[in-house]
Protein backbone atom coordinates (compact mmCIF):
# COMPACT_ATOMS: atom_id res chain seq x y z
CA UNK A 1 0.00 0.00 0.00
CA UNK A 2 2.00 3.32 -1.49
CA UNK A 3 0.93 6.79 -1.62
CA UNK A 4 2.06 8.47 -4.55
CA UNK A 5 3.14 12.19 -3.73
CA UNK A 6 3.46 14.32 -6.55
CA UNK A 7 5.64 17.56 -6.49
CA UNK A 8 7.35 15.65 -3.17
CA UNK A 9 10.27 17.51 -3.54
CA UNK A 10 8.75 21.00 -2.85
CA UNK A 11 8.76 22.76 -0.19
CA UNK A 12 5.27 21.63 1.36
CA UNK A 13 6.06 18.47 -0.31
CA UNK A 14 8.98 17.31 1.65
CA UNK A 15 7.81 18.54 4.83
CA UNK A 16 4.68 16.15 3.89
CA UNK A 17 6.51 13.49 3.05
CA UNK A 18 8.26 13.51 6.19
CA UNK A 19 5.03 13.44 8.63
CA UNK A 20 3.25 10.75 5.94
CA UNK A 21 6.85 8.36 6.74
CA UNK A 22 6.67 9.37 10.39
CA UNK A 23 3.16 8.41 10.21
CA UNK A 24 4.14 4.89 9.18
CA UNK A 25 2.82 5.44 5.40
CA UNK A 26 5.27 3.82 2.21
CA UNK A 27 5.20 6.34 -0.10
CA UNK A 28 6.96 7.25 -3.78
CA UNK A 29 7.46 10.56 -4.94
CA UNK A 30 7.63 12.44 -8.31
CA UNK A 31 8.32 15.38 -9.17
CA UNK A 32 10.17 17.52 -12.11
CA UNK A 33 12.31 19.71 -10.17
CA UNK A 34 11.31 22.69 -12.19
CA UNK A 35 11.50 24.74 -8.39
CA UNK A 36 12.51 22.22 -6.49
CA UNK A 37 15.70 19.71 -6.08
CA UNK A 38 16.42 16.56 -5.16
CA UNK A 39 18.60 17.55 -1.87
CA UNK A 40 15.08 17.96 0.01
CA UNK A 41 14.53 14.08 -0.59
CA UNK A 42 17.88 13.15 0.26
CA UNK A 43 17.10 15.19 3.75
CA UNK A 44 14.01 13.49 4.19
CA UNK A 45 15.59 10.28 4.31
CA UNK A 46 18.39 11.55 6.82
CA UNK A 47 15.01 13.37 9.06
CA UNK A 48 13.24 9.82 9.04
CA UNK A 49 15.87 7.47 8.65
CA UNK A 50 13.38 5.82 5.98
CA UNK A 51 14.14 5.00 2.10
CA UNK A 52 11.72 5.68 -1.02
CA UNK A 53 11.86 6.20 -4.24
CA UNK A 54 11.91 9.14 -6.41
CA UNK A 55 11.29 9.50 -10.53
CA UNK A 56 11.85 12.74 -12.15
CA UNK A 57 8.76 12.61 -13.67
CA UNK A 58 6.01 15.20 -14.90
CA UNK A 59 2.59 15.34 -14.68
CA UNK A 60 2.05 16.05 -18.31
CA UNK A 61 4.24 12.69 -19.03
CA UNK A 62 0.79 10.69 -19.05
CA UNK A 63 3.35 7.25 -20.31
CA UNK A 64 5.57 8.38 -17.20
CA UNK A 65 3.13 8.26 -14.62
CA UNK A 66 1.59 4.93 -15.80
CA UNK A 67 4.81 2.95 -15.16
CA UNK A 68 4.47 4.23 -11.93
CA UNK A 69 0.87 2.84 -11.31
CA UNK A 70 2.01 -0.48 -12.81
CA UNK A 71 5.34 -0.70 -10.52
CA UNK A 72 3.73 0.24 -7.27
CA UNK A 73 0.74 -0.55 -5.14
CA UNK A 74 -0.66 2.93 -4.88
CA UNK A 75 -4.20 3.49 -3.04
CA UNK A 76 -3.91 6.95 -2.48
CA UNK A 77 -2.40 9.85 -4.15
CA UNK A 78 -1.65 13.43 -2.32
CA UNK A 79 -1.04 15.87 -5.16
CA UNK A 80 1.46 18.84 -4.82
CA UNK A 81 2.71 19.70 -8.57
CA UNK A 82 2.25 22.51 -9.64
CA UNK A 83 3.17 26.16 -10.34
CA UNK A 84 2.43 28.88 -7.67
CA UNK A 85 3.18 32.11 -8.21
CA UNK A 86 0.54 34.65 -7.78
CA UNK A 87 2.33 37.61 -10.09
CA UNK A 88 4.27 35.21 -12.53
CA UNK A 89 0.77 33.58 -13.27
CA UNK A 90 -0.35 36.92 -13.85
CA UNK A 91 2.07 37.67 -16.83
CA UNK A 92 2.37 33.77 -18.39
CA UNK A 93 -1.33 32.26 -17.68
CA UNK A 94 -1.16 29.79 -20.46
CA UNK A 95 1.65 28.54 -19.18
CA UNK A 96 -0.29 27.75 -15.47
CA UNK A 97 -3.49 26.79 -17.24
CA UNK A 98 -1.36 23.95 -18.98
CA UNK A 99 0.89 23.06 -16.12
CA UNK A 100 -1.74 22.74 -13.64
CA UNK A 101 -5.01 21.83 -14.87
CA UNK A 102 -4.37 19.55 -17.41
CA UNK A 103 -1.63 18.04 -15.61
CA UNK A 104 -3.82 17.42 -13.31
CA UNK A 105 -6.37 15.83 -15.71
CA UNK A 106 -3.84 13.57 -16.97
CA UNK A 107 -3.15 12.82 -13.39
CA UNK A 108 -6.67 12.09 -12.68
CA UNK A 109 -7.09 9.84 -16.27
CA UNK A 110 -4.00 7.84 -14.68
CA UNK A 111 -5.52 7.55 -11.27
CA UNK A 112 -8.77 6.38 -13.04
CA UNK A 113 -7.23 3.75 -15.29
CA UNK A 114 -5.58 2.50 -12.06
CA UNK A 115 -8.72 2.20 -10.10
CA UNK A 116 -7.21 4.31 -7.63
CA UNK A 117 -9.52 7.19 -6.13
CA UNK A 118 -7.78 8.62 -3.08
CA UNK A 119 -6.97 12.24 -3.76
CA UNK A 120 -5.59 14.71 -1.46
CA UNK A 121 -5.34 18.37 -3.50
CA UNK A 122 -3.43 20.74 -2.73
CA UNK A 123 -5.63 23.62 -3.73
CA UNK A 124 -5.17 27.66 -2.19
CA UNK A 125 -6.75 30.52 -0.19
CA UNK A 126 -6.57 32.63 -3.21
CA UNK A 127 -9.43 31.00 -4.58
CA UNK A 128 -11.85 32.91 -1.90
CA UNK A 129 -10.57 36.19 -4.23
CA UNK A 130 -11.25 38.94 -2.16
CA UNK A 131 -13.64 38.28 0.79
CA UNK A 132 -16.54 39.26 2.05
CA UNK A 133 -15.65 38.85 5.67
CA UNK A 134 -13.13 37.42 7.46
CA UNK A 135 -12.78 34.42 9.13
CA UNK A 136 -13.45 33.13 5.74
CA UNK A 137 -15.56 29.43 5.92
CA UNK A 138 -15.45 26.95 3.11
CA UNK A 139 -18.51 28.02 2.28
CA UNK A 140 -17.73 31.68 1.06
CA UNK A 141 -18.58 32.34 -2.63
CA UNK A 142 -15.31 31.45 -4.93
CA UNK A 143 -14.15 34.46 -6.38
CA UNK A 144 -10.16 34.42 -7.22
CA UNK A 145 -8.10 37.54 -8.81
CA UNK A 146 -5.66 35.63 -10.51
CA UNK A 147 -4.67 33.10 -12.37
CA UNK A 148 -3.11 30.86 -9.85
CA UNK A 149 -5.89 31.34 -7.63
CA UNK A 150 -8.28 30.39 -11.17
CA UNK A 151 -6.04 27.00 -11.77
CA UNK A 152 -6.81 26.08 -8.24
CA UNK A 153 -10.51 26.78 -8.51
CA UNK A 154 -10.86 25.00 -11.84
CA UNK A 155 -9.07 21.98 -10.75
CA UNK A 156 -11.71 21.84 -7.72
CA UNK A 157 -14.47 21.98 -9.57
CA UNK A 158 -12.90 19.67 -12.19
CA UNK A 159 -12.54 16.87 -9.08
CA UNK A 160 -16.13 17.91 -8.00
CA UNK A 161 -17.49 16.84 -11.30
CA UNK A 162 -15.38 13.64 -11.32
CA UNK A 163 -16.88 12.72 -7.88
CA UNK A 164 -20.58 13.14 -9.20
CA UNK A 165 -19.87 11.08 -12.27
CA UNK A 166 -18.18 8.09 -9.99
CA UNK A 167 -19.23 8.53 -6.21
CA UNK A 168 -16.18 5.72 -5.61
CA UNK A 169 -14.23 9.02 -5.82
CA UNK A 170 -12.94 10.10 -2.33
CA UNK A 171 -11.02 13.41 -2.53
CA UNK A 172 -10.07 16.10 0.00
CA UNK A 173 -9.82 19.93 -1.19
CA UNK A 174 -7.06 21.69 1.22
CA UNK A 175 -7.08 25.52 0.84
CA UNK A 176 -3.71 26.35 2.36
CA UNK A 177 -3.04 29.91 3.67
CA UNK A 178 0.20 31.37 3.96
CA UNK A 179 2.52 28.61 4.86
CA UNK A 180 5.89 29.41 6.82
CA UNK A 181 8.64 28.11 8.84
CA UNK A 182 10.70 25.22 8.56
CA UNK A 183 11.57 21.77 9.70
CA UNK A 184 12.87 21.78 13.37
CA UNK A 185 15.90 19.95 12.36
CA UNK A 186 17.12 22.85 9.70
CA UNK A 187 17.62 20.42 7.23
CA UNK A 188 14.57 21.01 5.09
CA UNK A 189 12.78 24.39 4.27
CA UNK A 190 11.87 27.08 1.49
CA UNK A 191 14.12 27.60 -1.31
CA UNK A 192 13.27 29.49 -4.08
CA UNK A 193 14.84 30.05 -7.25
CA UNK A 194 15.65 33.66 -8.04
CA UNK A 195 14.02 36.14 -5.94
CA UNK A 196 11.40 35.34 -3.42
CA UNK A 197 7.75 35.15 -4.51
CA UNK A 198 5.90 34.44 -1.19
CA UNK A 199 7.08 37.35 2.50
CA UNK A 200 8.72 34.73 4.78
CA UNK A 201 12.20 33.74 2.02
CA UNK A 202 12.32 37.26 1.58
CA UNK A 203 12.35 38.19 4.95
CA UNK A 204 14.91 35.50 5.66
CA UNK A 205 17.19 36.14 3.17
CA UNK A 206 17.47 39.98 3.48
CA UNK A 207 18.23 38.85 7.11
CA UNK A 208 20.97 35.90 6.22
CA UNK A 209 22.41 38.94 3.38
CA UNK A 210 21.44 37.35 0.13
CA UNK A 211 18.83 40.58 -0.03
CA UNK A 212 19.05 43.93 0.53
CA UNK A 213 15.57 45.04 1.85
CA UNK A 214 12.47 43.71 1.53
CA UNK A 215 9.89 45.25 -1.03
CA UNK A 216 6.48 45.83 0.35
CA UNK A 217 3.99 46.11 -1.78
CA UNK A 218 1.43 48.84 -0.71
CA UNK A 219 0.80 50.23 2.70
CA UNK A 220 -2.11 51.94 1.72
CA UNK A 221 -4.94 49.37 2.78
CA UNK A 222 -7.48 49.24 5.38
CA UNK A 223 -5.56 47.45 7.89
CA UNK A 224 -3.49 48.50 11.10
CA UNK A 225 -0.57 49.75 9.52
CA UNK A 226 -1.40 49.69 5.85
CA UNK A 227 0.16 46.73 4.68
CA UNK A 228 -1.94 43.21 3.57
CA UNK A 229 -2.61 40.83 6.18
CA UNK A 230 -2.85 37.04 6.00
CA UNK A 231 -2.93 34.12 8.25
CA UNK A 232 0.14 32.68 8.04
CA UNK A 233 0.94 28.23 9.09
CA UNK A 234 4.07 26.61 9.71
CA UNK A 235 4.68 24.42 7.09
CA UNK A 236 4.52 21.41 9.87
CA UNK A 237 1.20 22.00 11.04
CA UNK A 238 0.06 22.13 7.51
CA UNK A 239 1.83 18.88 6.52
CA UNK A 240 0.37 16.78 9.89
CA UNK A 241 -3.14 18.52 8.07
CA UNK A 242 -2.29 16.24 5.21
CA UNK A 243 -1.70 12.99 7.20
CA UNK A 244 -5.36 13.91 9.15
CA UNK A 245 -6.97 14.09 5.39
CA UNK A 246 -5.54 11.87 4.04
CA UNK A 247 -7.42 9.66 6.82
CA UNK A 248 -9.99 11.18 6.08
CA UNK A 249 -10.20 10.23 2.40
CA UNK A 250 -9.54 6.40 2.87
CA UNK A 251 -12.64 5.97 5.70
CA UNK A 252 -15.42 8.13 3.55
CA UNK A 253 -15.96 8.91 0.40
CA UNK A 254 -17.06 12.01 -0.99
CA UNK A 255 -15.58 15.82 -1.76
CA UNK A 256 -14.09 16.85 1.67
CA UNK A 257 -13.27 20.88 1.63
CA UNK A 258 -10.93 22.36 4.39
CA UNK A 259 -9.64 25.05 5.24
CA UNK A 260 -5.87 25.08 6.77
CA UNK A 261 -4.47 28.13 8.46
CA UNK A 262 -4.44 29.36 12.47
CA UNK A 263 -7.34 31.77 12.52
CA UNK A 264 -5.69 34.84 12.89
CA UNK A 265 -3.95 37.40 10.64
CA UNK A 266 -0.82 38.81 10.62
CA UNK A 267 0.32 42.28 8.91
CA UNK A 268 3.52 42.36 6.68
CA UNK A 269 5.04 44.62 9.36
CA UNK A 270 4.16 42.63 11.97
CA UNK A 271 5.97 39.67 10.28
CA UNK A 272 8.76 42.12 9.91
CA UNK A 273 8.84 42.50 13.73
CA UNK A 274 8.45 39.06 14.58
CA UNK A 275 11.22 38.09 12.29
CA UNK A 276 13.88 40.85 13.97
CA UNK A 277 12.88 39.04 17.76
CA UNK A 278 13.30 35.31 16.31
CA UNK A 279 16.65 36.27 14.10
CA UNK A 280 18.28 39.30 16.00
CA UNK A 281 18.75 40.78 13.05
CA UNK A 282 17.56 44.16 11.63
CA UNK A 283 15.22 43.66 8.43
CA UNK A 284 15.65 46.96 6.03
CA UNK A 285 12.54 47.61 3.84
CA UNK A 286 11.13 49.69 1.25
CA UNK A 287 7.15 50.55 0.68
CA UNK A 288 6.14 49.93 -3.13
CA UNK A 289 2.77 50.57 -5.01
CA UNK A 290 0.06 47.45 -4.48
CA UNK A 291 1.03 44.45 -6.37
CA UNK A 292 -1.52 43.25 -9.47
CA UNK A 293 -3.50 40.09 -7.67
CA UNK A 294 -3.01 41.09 -4.18
CA UNK A 295 -5.82 41.31 -1.40
CA UNK A 296 -5.86 43.23 1.16
CA UNK A 297 -6.94 40.62 4.21
CA UNK A 298 -7.43 36.80 4.08
CA UNK A 299 -7.32 34.89 7.17
CA UNK A 300 -9.39 31.04 8.10
CA UNK A 301 -11.94 29.96 9.66
CA UNK A 302 -10.46 26.65 10.82
CA UNK A 303 -13.72 24.93 12.95
CA UNK A 304 -13.87 22.33 10.28
CA UNK A 305 -10.81 21.11 9.89
CA UNK A 306 -10.76 20.73 13.72
CA UNK A 307 -14.31 19.18 13.52
CA UNK A 308 -13.47 16.61 11.08
CA UNK A 309 -9.96 16.23 11.29
CA UNK A 310 -9.20 16.66 14.32
CA UNK A 311 -6.78 19.07 13.26
CA UNK A 312 -5.44 22.29 14.22
CA UNK A 313 -2.62 24.73 14.32
CA UNK A 314 -0.16 23.91 17.26
CA UNK A 315 2.70 26.34 16.25
CA UNK A 316 2.78 30.44 16.77
CA UNK A 317 3.83 32.88 14.75
CA UNK A 318 7.08 32.99 17.13
CA UNK A 319 8.34 29.35 16.74
CA UNK A 320 7.22 29.85 12.43
CA UNK A 321 9.94 32.69 12.66
CA UNK A 322 12.58 30.99 14.71
CA UNK A 323 12.51 27.68 12.36
CA UNK A 324 12.33 29.74 9.33
CA UNK A 325 15.16 31.55 10.83
CA UNK A 326 17.44 28.71 11.81
CA UNK A 327 16.85 26.92 7.99
CA UNK A 328 17.94 30.09 6.64
CA UNK A 329 20.76 30.50 8.71
CA UNK A 330 22.45 27.22 8.84
CA UNK A 331 21.38 27.36 4.41
CA UNK A 332 22.10 30.97 3.28
CA UNK A 333 21.77 29.97 -0.31
CA UNK A 334 19.07 27.26 -0.21
CA UNK A 335 19.71 23.62 -1.10
CA UNK A 336 22.73 23.40 -3.47
CA UNK A 337 23.42 24.97 -6.89
CA UNK A 338 20.39 23.79 -9.39
CA UNK A 339 22.20 23.45 -12.39
CA UNK A 340 25.24 21.73 -10.73
CA UNK A 341 23.79 19.74 -8.12
CA UNK A 342 20.86 18.57 -9.85
CA UNK A 343 22.68 16.79 -13.00
CA UNK A 344 25.39 15.46 -10.75
CA UNK A 345 22.69 13.94 -8.63
CA UNK A 346 20.86 12.56 -11.18
CA UNK A 347 24.01 11.09 -13.37
CA UNK A 348 25.45 9.56 -10.60
CA UNK A 349 22.75 8.40 -7.93
CA UNK A 350 20.45 7.38 -10.53
CA UNK A 351 19.63 3.40 -11.76
CA UNK A 352 17.56 2.45 -14.73
CA UNK A 353 13.43 1.56 -13.88
CA UNK A 354 11.95 0.61 -16.60
CA UNK A 355 12.90 -1.45 -19.75
CA UNK A 356 12.79 -0.31 -22.92
CA UNK A 357 11.65 1.58 -25.18
CA UNK A 358 11.07 4.13 -23.02
CA UNK A 359 13.64 4.37 -19.18
CA UNK A 360 12.89 6.73 -16.52
CA UNK A 361 15.28 6.94 -14.07
CA UNK A 362 14.45 6.52 -10.26
CA UNK A 363 16.71 8.65 -7.14
CA UNK A 364 17.92 6.72 -4.40
CA UNK A 365 19.72 9.77 -2.53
Amino acid sequence: MTVLVTGGAGYIGSHTCVELLNDGHEIVVIDNFSNSHPESLKRVKEITGKTFHTYPIDLLDKEGLERIFLEYEITSVVHFAGLKAVGESVSEPLWYYRNNVIGTIILCEVMKRNNVKNLVFSSSATVYGEPDAVPIPEGSLLKTTNPYGRTKHMIEEILRDLHVADPDWSIALLRYFNPIGAHESGKIGEAPQGTPNNLLPYISQVAVGQLDELKVFGNDYETQDGTGVRDYIHVVDLSIGHVKALVKVKNEKGVHTYNLGTGRGYSVLEMVKAFEKASGQQISYTILGRRPGDIPVCFADTRKAFEELGWRAERGINEMCADAWRWQWRNPEGYPSIETDKQTSLEKESTKFFVPPKQEKVLNE
